[in-house]
């Protein structure tokens, strides 16, 4: 799909409302996973459970991500968005009211089911709507409101969880974080601009998946995403078992991810500098390697200040990932496939939910609660090398195999 012309190219106030729709639905989701896990304990959960429980998230979404992607590269992106709203705020609520394991399970999938949505929707509005040399910028902006939510969640959940009723007041957190995804809806009117809808007579073009996860760039990227991500992801739901475990209030936690999230608004509000200083490539191969070590590092028995203090170095460092892998894989993917490709990052990103809280569940059973974190180490250090050795190409194939010309990276892009 080719993008709009300068003329037609919409103005920014879209861009604003999507990340304030994405503050409110990324604040519930990160207000409800904490929750969860919180009433999971209460309910009898052990660590195992738990990281059942965090998988699931992940497990519906595993399977819809690319056909939704298919769907969104021949069609509109919007209708997603409420959809996933919905999805999310149904999510979020039901799992206050689940009284078992189980029930707590199946809501947990489809708030992430929602999350997907949303996000897969969100991501190709971006992608078609912003030019080449807007990429890195607006995709940063975007996920400001993935880490705003992320800032405020845990706070608000932290605020309401605690005293000896914890399933009451868990419940309780759940129940208003469905309501605060509901908010989302109020930034959704009239935001995908009409030139931004595939042009007729290319919908026949379906570039296959093989296809897409063989051009260079586009693995990397999604790798990359995947291993920030899980660790993202592993730090929401096994920092409060940490807590308990060391005796660290659940208000405390929240405050502790909220500082990591924190620390990401800072880094993205950055990127554009880092990025001309360092270039792409090697911009995610320091973070990722620094995020590496700082993984590790919680492992170890800090003090609550110094734990304050790695993850918000983290933090930064985890800002990084998702913003970039973004503008890579779109960038490398072929034109007629944008949407495919950000959904298979989104498909990586869900296995990687999966995987990485099950193997986290395991690790802890037998090495502690502090294990995962080191394992989560080594999977950033892994993507780290992945992303020095695999830049992508400096221009975008488009359906038909043909170069378009447009670099990966120009200092007048970023």
């Amino acid at each position: 799909m080719p993008d709009a012309s300068p003329r037609e190219r919409p103005g920014r106030g879209w861009l604003l409302r999507l990340v304030i729709a994405f503050g409110f639905a990324q604040g519930a989701v990160s207000m409800a996973r904490p929750a969860v896990s919180y009433r999971a304990l209460a309910l009898g959960a052990d660590e195992r459970a738990i990281g059942v429980i965090a998988g699931v998230y992940a497990l519906l979404p595993l399977f819809a991500a690319v056909p939704l992607g298919r769907r969104t590269d021949h069609g509109r992106c919007a209708p997603l968005l409420p959809l996933g709203v919905v999805l999310i705020s149904g999510g979020c609520a039901l799992s206050g009211v689940a009284g078992t394991l189980w029930s707590m399970a199946v809501w947990s999938g489809v708030m992430g089911l929602g999350h997907l949505c949303f996000v897969i929707g969100a991501q190709s509005l971006v992608a078609r709507q912003s030019a080449a040399h807007e990429q890195d910028r607006n995709f940063g902006h975007f996920t400001i409101g993935a880490s705003l939510g992320q800032l405020v969640g845990p706070v608000a959940a932290g605020a309401l969880i605690g005293g000896p009723d914890m399933a009451g007041t868990s419940a309780l957190a759940l129940l208003v974080a469905g309501a605060l995804a509901a908010v989302a809806l109020t930034s959704l009117w009239r935001i995908e601009h009409r030139t931004a809808v595939k042009a007729p007579g290319t919908e026949g073009d379906r570039v296959p998946v093989g296809r897409i996860l063989r051009t260079r760039g586009v693995p990397a990227g999604i790798f990359v995403s995947l291993a920030v991500l899980s660790a993202t992801d592993i730090l929401t739901a096994y920092l409060p078992v940490v807590g308990e475990h060391r005796g660290i209030a659940p208000s405390v936690v929240g405050l502790l991810l909220s500082l990591r999230a924190a620390a990401t608004i800072a880094c993205r509000l950055v990127l554009t500098p880092l990025l001309r200083v360092l270039g792409r490539a090697l911009l995610l191969t320091v973070t990722c390697l620094l995020a590496a070590v700082l993984c590790a590092g919680i492992a170890l028995p800090l003090p609550v200040w110094a734990l304050a203090v790695v993850l918000v170095v983290l933090g930064f460092c985890l800002g990084v990932g998702q913003p970039l892998s973004m503008t890579t894989v779109v960038q490398a993917a072929p034109d007629g496939a944008r949407s495919t490709a950000l959904a298979l990052r989104l498909t990586g990103n869900r296995l990687g939910q999966v995987a990485a809280p099950a193997a986290a569940g395991l690790v802890a059973g037998v090495a502690g609660v502090a294990a995962p974190f080191v394992m989560l180490g080594a999977l950033l250090l892994l993507s780290s090398g992945i992303a020095l050795r695999s830049p992508a190409k400096p221009g975008r194939v488009r359906a038909g195999g043909a170069r378009t010309g447009v670099p990966l990276r120009r200092k007048s892009d970023i």
